[in-house]
């Protein structure tokens, strides 16, 4: 199953996570099909903390993909935020 989820990046105690349409069988940080948006969840000032190319996000869920948990939240958060 394609899934969209959270792949961890940044250094210790400073993570960074790119939101990635990957196989579900895939390791988290593992090989993926795209890169559709970033979330810095220690984001400060003039950061950005969230950004999502809804475009190919609202593709991949129209061919199927299944969205984790917590880019569901991130999603709404983004489609909230555009509005």
């Amino acid at each position: 199953m394609v899934t969209i989820r959270l792949a961890r990046g940044g250094s210790k105690k400073r993570p960074f996570y790119h939101l990635t349409v990957t196989n579900s069988r895939n390791a988290r940080d593992g090989r993926f099909v795209e890169r559709v948006g970033f979330f810095n969840p220690v984001a400060t000032g003039a950061e950005i903390k969230l950004s999502v190319n809804q475009e190919r996000v609202s593709y991949w869920l129209s061919q199927g993909a299944q969205p984790s948990e917590r880019v569901a939240q991130l999603l709404k958060d983004a489609a909230k935020a555009a509005a």
